[in-house]
This record gives C-alpha cells, sequence and structure tokens, in this order.
C-alpha cells in the first residue's frame, strides 16, 4: 500500500511528522510520502521516528498558478524526492512561505476589526512551528465557538469568501523546472477537482507535459469517479503516470491514510526518475 500525499504540523496537518509516520505504518501502509505545503521542515523528524518496515519519500506540495487564465488559477504540484539545498528552489519556498504568513497576519486583523477575538499569536503558536495557512485560522474559529468544524470556516461567510486573501504562489511552469533541476519529480495534484471550483484545462496539462511533468494524481477524495477516469485517459494519452492518495491532514479532513493508493508500477516510475535524494526504508523488526 503507497500513499504518496500526506500533510503533518510542518504545515497545515494535525500529526506530527514523528506522528504521521508511525500512524502511516498503523494503517497498514507499506510507502508514505510527506507532501507537507511549500517545506521540507518535516522531513528530518520523521526520518528519526520512521517505524520498522515503512518507506518513506520526501516530498513538498508547492502552492502554484497558473497566468494563462483570466483569471490567474491557483493549483498544486507533488514535488517528490528532490534536493532540499538546490538554490533557486529554496529561495522560491522561502518566499512563498513568508507570503502566506503575510496574508495570515492581514486575515487575523480582518477578523479582528469585525469584533471576532482571534490573535496571531494564539494562531502562530497553535501551528507548532509550522508555517501558517488557513486551516490554522479556522481551528481558531473553531476553538472560539464561531464555527464547529473545517468545512464551515471554509465557508463564503468566512475563510472561503469574505475573509479570503490572494497570496503570492509560484508560476507553475517555473515549478515543474525548478522541480526537475533539484532532480525531483512533479506530479499535479487533484488536477480535475471541481470541487474545489476549479477546473484546470487539458490544454494546460499537454503543456506541462512537454515542459516536464511526470504525473497525475487521479485517484483523490475531491475527484468524482468520472473526473478519475477523466484523468486515467489524459494521463495514458500523454504518457504520464497515475497516482492515487489521502491528502491526509489529520482531522481537518475525514479522508483516513491509505484512503487511495499508487500502483507499485508508478511508484517505481517516480523513483526511477528521481536524482534528487532518496527513498529511505526502516527495516522490518
Amino acid at each position: 500500500m503507497i500513499d504518496l500525499h500526506t500533510h503533518s504540523t510542518a504545515s497545515d496537518g494535525t500529526l506530527t511528522p514523528a506522528e504521521l509516520v508511525r500512524a502511516a505504518a498503523a494503517a497498514g501502509l507499506d510507502v508514505v510520502a510527506l507532501t507537507d505545503h511549500d517545506t521540507t521542515a518535516g522531513w528530518a523528524p520523521a526520518v528519526a521516528a520512521l517505524p520498522p518496515g515503512l518507506t518513506l519519500v520526501r516530498g513538498a506540495e508547492l502552492s502554484c498558478r497558473w497566468y494563462g487564465a483570466q483569471p490567474s488559477i491557483p493549483l498544486h504540484l507533488l514535488a517528490y524526492l528532490f534536493d532540499p539545498t538546490e538554490p533557486e528552489l529554496v529561495a522560491e519556498l522561502t518566499r512563498v512561505r513568508l507570503a502566506r504568513e503575510l496574508r495570515g497576519e492581514r486575515i487575523v486583523e480582518l477578523l479582528r476589526a469585525d469584533g471576532i477575538d482571534v490573535t496571531w499569536t494564539e494562531i502562530r503558536d497553535n501551528a507548532q512551528g509550522g508555517t501558517v495557512g488557513r486551516p490554522h485560522i479556522a481551528q481558531a474559529l473553531i476553538r472560539a465557538g464561531l464555527v464547529a468544524t473545517t468545512t464551515e470556516a471554509f465557508a463564503p461567510e468566512w475563510l472561503g469568501e469574505r475573509y479570503r486573501l490572494p497570496k503570492d504562489d509560484i508560476d507553475v511552469f517555473t515549478a515543474v523546472r525548478l522541480i526537475r533541476q533539484a532532480g525531483g519529480v512533479p506530479v499535479f495534484a487533484h488536477p480535475r477537482a471541481s470541487r474545489r471550483g476549479r477546473i484546470v484545462p487539458d490544454e494546460l496539462i499537454v503543456e506541462l507535459a512537454a515542459a516536464g511533468l511526470v504525473g497525475l494524481e487521479a485517484d483523490h477524495e475531491d475527484h468524482s469517479p468520472a473526473e478519475r477516469e477523466h484523468v486515467r485517459r489524459l494521463a495514458a494519452e500523454l504518457g504520464l503516470l497515475i497516482t492515487g492518495s489521502s491528502d491526509f491532514h489529520g482531522t481537518h479532513k475525514t479522508v483516513r491514510l491509505g484512503a487511495f493508493t499508487t500502483s507499485r508500477d508508478s511508484y517505481e516510475r517516480i523513483v526511477a526518475a528521481a536524482r534528487g535524494v532518496t527513498p529511505i526504508a526502516s527495516e522490518r523488526a
């Protein structure tokens, strides 16, 4: 069982990296990828806590944007097994994380201006050192008794629209180039997730494949069966590999580790294509 998309407290998950790898092993996974948003901060603690029999794929989920549409379209790229010291990629990830933090502070200011009693200090402290995003602000709204769930916090009257601000992202073609430059393997995350309010045009996928994209995430909780089949057909036409994964966030989402998985063949193709770092396997007891 191979799950190639999970998050920890290094970004917007609710389990620490150590807790995440232990939970992955308990869920029966053989391989898990740690793909926190725009950061590799969880890699070292995940490696240190790796349970026997589990293989860790080190990665990240990059916040990207396609500027070829009006308005521009936000999207995510999963980057696997890249060199975390590659200077140009490090600089871009640092810039994006800083922009995310500044946006978070501005959202809190808007909330407080409307008399909502949340503080940036509280939100930052509860992020436990991870990059603060809207899910952390959602948790503050839950603690304040203003909403009951993360889903409710992302409704239009809250963080979905009224208190939503734009953030800086990486141009998606630049992101593909930087991932490949760092020896990594770029895979498009949930490209047909209409439930998220946007559909990525097939024409963009075609252009990205020509630019170095390696795969598409087909099996994902935000894809309907028809959308999964569409992604599979497109991947076959373009010679891209396909993945499946949980996009696990802990209590922020109801989906469980291993809810969707990646085939052994696709996993082996990712490993073979990587030139940055290698998967880390913990010996079985």
